[in-house]
């Protein structure tokens, strides 16, 4: 892996160069090992919080990294194209529109003992802003090469705090166009319906039972790229003991195995149904 700028970044992706690589302020690492059709996202994978923040925070450690997705990016590792968050999204939230990425409160909670000056919140805000310049330059690329892509958006969600039984995995669909993608959507409940956890834990799919698809990384790509289809898929931290902070890692593994198989499959059978 090398530390490179967004523009060489960019500047590699319209080259199709393959390379492993951090962002110069280490925001975001992408990996692109070869320029198939698809893609695999962990925005909300990183737990970095910049320093300078720590003492105006109002959260624990620990409340920040309940509400990210650990490991999310692990799951999906073995895969040619990955980009994901090293930072925290309680310092900015890299899946919020630009102008509600910075939070003032988070869960109900006020985040900061006294409000970010603008220059604090604007650090963050160029974050952001790099990332999806980023983003735009990939799906481009693709689009380009492959006229069509498929992007799958790994997130995580704490099933304990619901009162009813939730699904190990949800797909948020109420963005996309099901009515263009709805075979290839209920293709991917099902893929990951089959997946065999150990445990004993169920692998149940469901669609827009507890998210609906609504996060800015969906939106931003659907509304920008008119032939790209984001999967929101969430799987519930049954990899790890929310109310501990331990993982399991034998689950982490199951699930990254799981995928190294039928995540290429779907993505092939998008690619056969959907290319020109």
């Amino acid at each position: 892996m090398i530390k490179l700028s967004v523009d060489q970044i960019i500047k590699k992706i319209e080259a199709e160069e393959t390379f492993h690589a951090v962002s110069d302020d280490y925001s975001f690492t992408i990996k692109i090992d070869s320029y198939v059709h698809y893609v695999c996202g962990a925005v909300h994978d990183g737990h970095q919080f910049r320093k300078e923040l720590w003492d105006n925070c109002l959260h624990t450690e620990y409340e920040r990294w309940y509400e990210e997705d650990p490991e999310t990016k692990n799951m999906i590792q073995s895969h040619p194209i990955v980009i994901a968050g090293c930072d925290s999204r309680f310092e900015y939230d890299l899946n919020r529109f630009p102008e509600d990425a910075v939070f003032d409160t988070a869960w109900g909670k006020q985040l900061w003992k006294k409000p970010l000056d603008l220059d604090k919140k604007q650090r963050s805000l160029n974050k952001h802003n790099n990332f999806y310049k980023v983003v735009h330059a990939l799906i481009s690329k693709i689009e380009e090469k492959h006229s069509v892509c498929i992007v799958y958006d790994m997130h995580s969600y704490n099933w304990q705090r619901w009162d009813r039984e939730v699904p190990t995995w949800n797909l948020g669909t109420s963005n996309v166009d099901n009515n263009r993608f709805g075979s290839i959507i209920e293709s991917w409940r099902q893929s990951l319906e089959q997946i065999i956890l150990p445990n004993g834990i169920e692998s149940t799919a469901k669609i827009n039972d507890t998210f609906y698809g609504n996060g800015y990384f969906l939106r931003y790509i659907t509304n920008t790229f008119k032939n790209t289809l984001v999967l929101a898929t969430e799987i519930a931290k049954v990899y790890c003991d929310e109310y501990k902070q331990i993982i399991y890692p034998e689950v982490v593994t199951a699930v990254e195995d799981a995928l190294k198989s039928e995540l290429p499959q779907h993505a092939h059978e998008f690619y056969k149904t959907f290319s020109k």
